[in-house]
């Protein structure tokens, strides 16, 4: 039972630092764009001419 009074905060904590992590990536944008890269991959790339 003693456990307890060491996991359970400790869970809380990590839970707490789990949603700031969140809140902060999707303020930063990280999740803005998820169709793109997926996609990316079915297209060809398309090759530059060098300039002369």
């Amino acid at each position: 039972m003693s456990v307890l009074y060491i996991a359970v905060p400790v869970a809380l904590l990590v839970a707490a630092v789990a949603v700031v992590t969140f809140v902060i990536q999707v303020r930063d944008g990280q999740y803005d764009d998820l169709d793109t890269p997926a996609r990316r991959i079915l297209f060809d790339d398309v090759e530059k001419k060098p300039s002369k």
